[in-house]
């Protein structure tokens, strides 16, 4: 069990749940870190106290400046001030909850600090898991899946031999358009897409869920943190959530991990690992449900899905490219720019075009990642 975290992403759904977690089980937040949310961060920061305050928006600086005078916290702004944070000597672990591409230089500036992490930054481990396993394994650090499938699985883990798993049981939701042919998504709004059946989340990642690409990312994220093949990763939809992921062993037993849908679960064991303390949330009645219901994606609508398997499988740069290529189409899709299925074929459409390269360092992750966003920018901008 930490004493003291450093929260990224403290304003997000992840943060604020993680703070009612360490609030309750009384661990210290020493650093906050908001993307814009200058408002939100300081009415934190005034409850929290911590040592720093960021705001990754650089241009909100002044804001923040004036509305947390008298706090006491030293205030930071940009990369700089996340990666200042990653490696605060006050923290014990840092947990990353930011979104996108955002998160990995913070992560790996935790880790070179030899901190742990609490990994909710699903990008970190898509774009840079071969440089943070690494760096990672030669510190004996741990990471914390935060994630609920990844966590269920990290949980079914414990207390059996590694080298005896067969597979994994990784479940979707399938988000709010399950059971929809392409002909039926071609006109979906923004609205719709943000509607999930499930989960409360960001607008992005609820857009994610919404293409399948939420999974897709998960599958890659799934080889890096459990150091599987891809075909030892199988996805399921179950539309309850309740099963929040399996793992299958030699012998063919399958151990799942269940709860009721609700995100305090695995952000608690991330903070109190090894420990299992009261959690605040609704307990799981499984006669409440009364059936749990499981069923193959549809790889050929979800398109999404099927481009982060294909990325997986070629390594190198193509996992970079496929997450660049969609943060910029879900963004120009909440923007209105695009059509829906549009974000799927400009996925694709980045995966076909552009060269796989070796990633030896975080610069290579940062050239394929940009790389990719202008393939986006540039292909949306021909479509006008």
């Amino acid at each position: 069990m930490t004493n003291s975290t450093a929260i990224l992403g403290s304003t997000g759904s992840i943060g604020t749940q993680a703070i009612e977690v360490a609030q309750m089980h009384g661990i210290r937040v020493t650093a906050l870190a908001a993307n814009t949310r200058v408002d939100e961060l300081v009415k934190q920061a005034r409850q929290l106290r911590p040592e720093l305050l960021c705001i990754a928006d650089e241009s909100r600086y002044p804001a923040l400046k004036e509305a947390a005078a008298g706090l006491g916290c030293r205030l930071l702004a940009g990369m700089d001030g996340l990666c200042e944070i990653a490696q605060h000597q006050s923290t014990e672990l840092l947990l990353n909850s930011v979104v996108g591409m955002v998160g990995l230089l913070p992560t790996l500036t935790a880790i070179e600090a030899n901190k742990p992490i609490a990994l909710a930054n699903k990008e970190t481990l898509v774009a840079g898991g071969a440089l943070v396993m690494k760096a990672a394994a030669e510190r004996s650090l741990p990471i914390y899946p935060i994630d609920s499938e990844h966590s269920a699985i990290f949980q079914c883990l414990q207390g059996n031999k590694r080298s005896q798993l067969k597979k994994i049981i990784l479940t979707a939701s399938g988000g709010p358009f399950f059971g929809k042919t392409k002909a039926d998504l071609k006109e979906i709004t923004v609205e719709q897409a943000l509607n999930h059946p499930n989960w409360s989340m960001g607008n992005k990642i609820t857009i994610d869920s919404a293409t399948l690409m939420n999974k897709g990312l998960e599958f890659i994220e799934a080889r890096w943190l459990f150091d599987l093949a891809p075909d030892q990763i199988e996805i399921v939809v179950h539309r309850q959530s309740v099963l929040h992921s399996a793992v299958v062993y030699q012998d063919d037993s399958v151990i799942g991990q269940m709860g009721v849908p609700d995100m305090k679960i695995p952000i608690q064991y991330a903070l109190l690992y090894p420990d299992r303390l009261p959690c605040p949330t609704k307990p799981l009645s499984l006669t409440d449900y009364g059936t749990l219901t499981f069923a193959k994606p549809d790889f050929d609508t979800f398109d999404c899905l099927t481009a982060c398997i294909r990325a997986s499988e070629t390594g190198g740069s193509a996992p970079v490219v496929a997450n660049g290529a969609n943060e910029e189409a879900v963004a120009a899709f909440l923007a209105r720019k695009i059509p829906f299925l549009r974000i799927g074929e400009l996925v694709h459409s980045a995966l076909e075009k552009l060269p796989v390269k070796p990633l030896t360092c975080y610069e290579d992750v940062a050239a394929a990642d940009r790389a990719a966003r202008e393939f986006v920018r540039e292909a949306i901008a021909a479509d006008a």
